[in-house]
């Protein structure tokens, strides 16, 4: 595929038109086209595969796990760190690329670049550093020991708004535990992926040790869940979906592990440096245009200082950028597509019918593109639609509390459970409410909580098991008891 000359590449011939499988670059018998959301334009092509490719994908990935698993850690090491060096080498070409399929600005898709590379360059570190167990026998002639072993063969499920680091934070584990992998990232970004399989195979990863099938989701994903090669199934996207691919996995019970939706709740007392709060809710809320698990869903906000903040974040708000990424600096980006428009819409329109005000934004901009204004609302019911479902979307809406217990019992009127937010210079009310928060992550006085050496995941329907830390290589990684028998006799 040659590069758009928009695009401006270093290397054009990251920008590919195959999936990946086996060591090998294949074309189906369609095509995927890969727009860009800030104006429809192309950025390329890539072949539109489907079950058939995902059987020879998982059938390439068994081959290749005996020998991958049995190589020595430092060697699988050694191939990872070099994968996440290239990765930096190539930052440019890769931030183009993700900024022209997925819509982010430029500097976080820069920044996206880093974030993924070192995922692969913790895991190369943590691969040296599975351990096993000698425990304390329970009778005198046995002797026993626990293993820990890779897996098998991982099916990943990737998503669009992070096309880069939601699969490292998966492939990087995986790989180091000794595992194979087969990749199905979503069709609306799947040229990140691509580039990604290009620059492992630069890093000198065997033949089907990563595999990467791209195209219609649903024969994909049967051949991934259902497969009995395939020993461990990871997905990040909506929960709907999520508990959907988790029930089909049960026919072979294999391994799940899921990263699903969030409500987050962003609570902001009465004692919080207000000026603070505002930056936080920034580079929570509307980070990468709203369209992260982790955004700020609610912002809840004590009495005493809701105008006073409610002002404040309207004209910080007000000053963001929108664009398009490639055309110069911006802090927003386009939405994904029309239905995030439309239901970026429908919430600003519900909590408008049930007494709120929008102070900024609150609409689509009338431009070419999937582009919506940054929007604040004010005096948001708890029971409207932001406070319920995952806007993914720049709309940050105001709901007001009074006591402490009452920002608890808002924050946790949800079946989401993955990240929640507090602002307070009180360290007692801190400690009870991150104590009291039913979320798998808390950001304290911080909006940004994302990194590789700490554990990333939620709980109650938001998901199960936990990605980065050493943390991160336990969903790759089984147990086995070994209980020997030995003779006591001299």
């Amino acid at each position: 595929m040659t590069a758009p000359a928009s695009l401006g590449l270093s290397r054009p011939e990251l920008l590919r038109s195959g999936g990946y499988i086996d060591g090998r670059w294949v074309r189906g018998d369609a095509t995927l086209a890969v727009r860009n959301p800030a104006d429809g334009t192309l950025v390329g092509e890539v072949a539109n595969l489907g079950g058939p490719s995902a059987e020879s994908a998982v059938a390439a990935a068994s081959a290749a796990f005996r020998p991958w698993s049995a190589r020595p850690a430092k060697e699988r090491a050694r191939i990872l760190r070099l994968w996440s060096e290239l990765m930096l080498a190539n930052t440019e070409d890769l931030a183009r690329i993700l900024t022209a399929e997925q819509g982010k600005p430029l500097a976080e898709a820069r920044g996206e670049v880093a974030y993924a590379a070192g995922f692969l360059e913790w895991f190369a570190e943590e691969a040296r550093r599975v351990r096993g167990e000698v425990l304390t026998p329970h009778l005198p002639d046995k002797r026993l020991s626990v293993l820990r072993q890779p897996v098998g063969v991982v099916a990943a499920v990737t998503p669009w708004n992070f096309p880069l680091a939601m699969i490292t934070r998966k492939a990087g584990p995986a790989l180091a535990a000794g595992c194979t992998m087969v990749l199905k990232p979503s069709e609306l970004t799947p040229l990140s992926a691509v580039a990604l399989a290009k620059l492992g195979e630069e890093a000198g990863l065997p033949p089907g040790v990563f595999n990467v099938v791209a195209g219609d989701a649903p024969p994909i994903g049967a051949v991934l869940t259902s497969d009995p090669r395939v020993a461990k199934f990871t997905f990040t996207g909506s929960t709907a979906v999520g508990k959907k691919l988790a029930a089909e996995c049960m026919s072979t019970v294999k391994r799940v592990s899921l990263e699903l939706g969030g409500n987050a709740p962003f609570i902001i007392f009465d004692d919080a440096d207000v000026d603070a709060a505002v930056e936080g809710i920034i580079a929570s809320k509307f980070r990468n245009t709203g369209q992260t698990c982790v955004c700020a869903n609610r912002l809840l906000v004590q009495d005493g200082i809701y105008d006073r903040l409610a002002e404040r974040l309207a004209q910080r708000v007000a000053t963001l950028v929108v664009g398009s990424g490639l055309d110069g600096p911006t802090d927003q980006g386009p939405l994904i597509d029309a239905r995030a428009v439309a239901k970026a819409q429908s919430h600003v329109d519900d909590a408008v019918a049930g007494g709120g005000r929008v102070t900024t934004g609150g609409a689509p901009l009338d431009r070419p593109g999937t582009f919506f204004a940054p929007t604040v609302i004010v005096d948001v019911a708890p029971d409207a639609l932001i406070c319920r479902e995952e806007t993914f979307g720049p709309v940050a809406g105001l709901v007001r509390f009074a006591t402490e217990q009452d920002a608890i019992r808002l924050a946790n009127d949800t079946r989401a459970g993955l990240a929640a937010y507090l602002y307070t210079r009180d360290i007692d009310r801190s400690v009870r409410v991150t104590e009291a928060l039913e979320y798998g992550m808390v950001g304290h006085n911080t909006g940004a909580i994302s990194t590789e050496v700490a554990p990333f995941g939620g709980i109650k329907e938001s998901g199960m098991g936990r990605e980065g830390s050493h943390l991160g290589m336990d969903d790759y990684l089984q147990y086995k008891m070994i209980c020997a028998q030995v003779s006591t006799a001299a």
